[in-house]
């Protein structure tokens, strides 16, 4: 089934974002917002520590006042604050979590406030390039395995890793690949290639 998605779609190209920090700023900013919103607020946020670049220690020099005028809720802004903290106080290793476990690396980032297990995945599939994760509560895997198999229904947590289980060890692959075909459906550009904004 998966077969013909990757005819219709093309060559598998997705880009890395290998800042990792960057990743997770980008991932906490758009939550629950329109991609033009969170690169909207992705961007002011770049804006007021340039010329230098988006860190921890730069985000944390700026008062909260200022990190506001981004954007930012003021949920999203303790999420950002947790995390800078968590850099730069050494809680948080980014540096050298590419060589954990995936599991590993879940267990670790969801430490950080706002940041659960689907943002954790997509960190490991976005950032670290790991081909073999599958975020079974992501709905538009779960909308693709229903299309392609023609589910009646929106499979559960335990119908999508029975069949996610078929794409191992490219997991994470397949799963770029139903991506693009919620994208090739509602005739919209690839998402994937500046995930997340």
């Amino acid at each position: 089934m998966i077969g013909a998605v990757i005819r219709d779609v093309g060559p598998f190209t997705l880009r890395l974002e290998r800042n990792r920090f960057v990743m997770l700023v980008r991932s906490i900013v758009s939550q629950q917002i329109s991609t033009a919103a969170a690169r909207s607020i992705r961007l002011r946020l770049e804006a007021l520590v340039s010329p230098e670049s988006l860190s921890a220690e730069n985000i944390l020099a700026l008062p909260d006042e200022q990190l506001r005028s981004a954007g930012l809720s003021p949920q999203k802004l303790s999420y950002l604050r947790d995390l800078c903290e968590r850099i730069t106080d050494g809680r948080l290793e980014l540096k050298h979590i590419g060589r954990r476990s995936d599991e590993e690396v879940i267990t670790e980032l969801i430490q950080v406030k706002g940041i659960g297990r689907w943002t954790a995945q997509m960190f490991l599939i976005f950032s670290l390039g790991r081909l073999d994760v599958f975020p079974h509560d992501d709905l538009g895997v779960r909308v693709a395995i229903r299309d392609l198999y023609g589910l009646p229904e929106l499979p559960n947590k335990a119908t999508s890793i029975e069949y996610g289980a078929r794409w191992r060890p490219y997991a994470s692959v397949a799963s770029w690949y139903c991506w693009r075909l919620g994208d090739l459906k509602r005739k919209q550009p690839d998402w994937t290639a500046g995930y997340p904004v």
